[in-house]
C-alpha cells in the first residue's frame, strides 16, 4: 500500500527526531552544528510540497520557539541540555515537529475518525497526568496546568486535529529526548513553586502555543501582503507633464522676449 504525503512526512519526521537524538548522545558542539545543518536542510526539503500559509506557519513557529527555548533553557534553565546550550538542530526541529503534526491533523483517517482521535487524545494526556500527580516520584504540577492548556485548545481552536496531532508528536519527541539524555527538566520552576515532570506530562499543552499563535497569525500577515501587493499593482503610471515648445519664444535673463520681431 502506498503511504500518503502525510503518513511519509510523519514518519519521515519520527525517524529524523530519532537520529539526531541518538547522535546527539556523544557529539560535539561541531558535531551539534552539523545535525543542525542536516536538520535544516530536511526541513527545506519537505517545506518545497507544502502550500505558502504552510510555509509561512513553520516560519512562525521557528522564530516563536526559538525565542522560547533561548528564554526558558539558555536564561532561565527551566530544562537544560546536554552541553548546556541550545542545539544548533533544535529550532528547525521545532519546524519538523510542527509539520508532523499539521501532517496527522489534516490526514484523511483522522478526520474519518475525528472523535476517536480527539477523545484518544484526552484519555492518554489525561491518564498521565494523573500518574504525574499521583504516582511518579517527581510530582508534576507544570504537565497537570499545560493538560488544562491543551483541553481548552480542543475545546475552542479551529484545528483540534492539529493539536491532538501535536501530542502525539511532541510526546513522542518528548520522551525520546529526556530518555536518551538530550536534555533533563528541572524539578521545580524558577520560582519552586510549580513541581515539574521529566518531561511534563501535559507536554503538548505548551506546544500547542506554537501552533495556535501560527495558525492564527498566518492568514492575517498573508492577507496584508497580498492587500499591499494589489494596491502596489493599481498604481497608475505617472502623467508626463507637457513641455512648451519654445524654440520660438526664448527669453533673456531679464524675462524679455528676444525673438525677432
Amino acid at each position: 500500500m502506498q503511504l500518503t504525503r502525510n503518513a511519509r512526512l510523519a514518519a519521515l519526521v519520527g525517524v529524523w527526531v530519532l537520529v539526531v537524538l541518538v547522535l546527539d548522545r556523544h557529539a560535539s558542539l561541531t558535531g551539534q552544528r552539523f545535525l543542525g545543518a542536516g536538520t535544516w536542510l530536511l526541513l527545506l526539503v519537505a517545506l518545497r510540497g507544502e502550500s505558502r500559509a504552510s510555509r509561512v506557519q513553520v516560519g512562525i513557529v521557528v522564530l516563536y520557539a526559538s525565542v522560547i527555548e533561548y528564554v526558558f533553557a539558555g536564561w532561565l534553565g527551566v530544562y537544560v541540555y546536554r552541553l548546556e546550550n541550545v542545539p544548533a538542530f533544535v529550532p528547525p526541529g521545532h519546524g519538523l515537529v510542527y509539520l508532523a503534526a499539521l501532517a496527522l491533523g489534516r490526514s484523511a483517517l483522522a478526520h474519518s475518525q475525528r472523535r476517536v482521535v480527539v477523545a484518544a487524545t484526552v484519555a492518554v494526556c489525561g491518564a498521565w497526568t494523573v500518574w504525574g500527580l499521583t504516582l511518579s516520584a517527581r510530582p508534576d504540577l507544570l504537565g497537570a496546568l499545560w493538560f488544562g492548556c491543551l483541553l481548552l485548545f480542543l475545546r475552542r481552536g479551529r484545528t483540534p486535529l492539529v493539536y491532538c496531532g501535536a501530542f502525539f508528536v511532541t510526546s513522542y519527541l518528548e520522551l525520546m529526548g529526556t530518555g536518551l539524555g538530550t536534555w533533563a527538566w528541572q524539578p521545580h520552576d524558577p520560582t519552586g513553586l510549580i513541581s515539574i515532570g521529566n518531561p511534563p506530562s501535559g507536554i503538548a499543552g505548551g506546544y500547542c502555543f506554537f501552533d495556535a499563535a501560527a495558525l492564527w497569525l498566518t492568514p492575517r500577515l498573508l492577507a496584508r501582503y497580498d492587500a499591499a501587493r494589489s494596491a502596489r499593482a493599481v498604481i497608475p503610471d505617472p502623467v508626463p507633464i507637457p513641455v512648451r515648445d519654445t524654440a520660438d519664444d526664448t527669453a533673456d535673463d531679464t524675462g524679455v522676449s528676444s525673438a525677432a520681431g
